[in-house]
């Protein structure tokens, strides 16, 4: 999982001793932009958020659990929606809902350090085709 401040190029030089490999770390998790697909620190979550939304603490959706089969499964109700809210819904506001966006882009998958040698050969195969 990426800590907050963690970049491409800071996990590839723990990882793999070069910082140089971040575009191996990038292309494994299918990451275009570091500036959008890349977890972002708090303090850039915030302005982001506030530059996103008028207001970061109003609902951007409410939640309930799913009644029958995986209860554990969350059923998202949109905020703009003509249904009933249920009392047991949970309101998200917007900051929260931008938060767990960061959230699910911090487990990332790493290439074991004995396959870069391959990797990269095979880069260089595929880009000279």
């Amino acid at each position: 999982d990426i800590t907050d401040g963690e970049t491409p190029e800071s996990v590839a030089f723990d990882y793999y001793g070069d910082a140089g490999l971040h575009w191996i770390i990038m292309m494994t998790n299918n990451i275009n932009d570091v500036y959008t697909d890349w977890p972002m620190t708090v303090p850039r979550l915030e302005a982001f958020a506030k530059s996103k939304y008028d207001n970061v603490d109003a609902i951007h959706h409410y939640e309930i659990y799913q009644e029958s089969g995986d209860t554990s499964e969350v059923i998202e109700i949109p905020n703009d929606t003509a249904q009933t809210i249920p009392v047991d819904a949970t309101a998200i506001t917007n900051f929260e809902y931008e938060q767990r966006e960061v959230e699910k882009k911090r487990r990332i998958r790493l290439v074991r350090p004995g396959y870069i040698e391959t990797v990269r050969d095979e880069f260089r195969k595929i880009i000279r085709a």
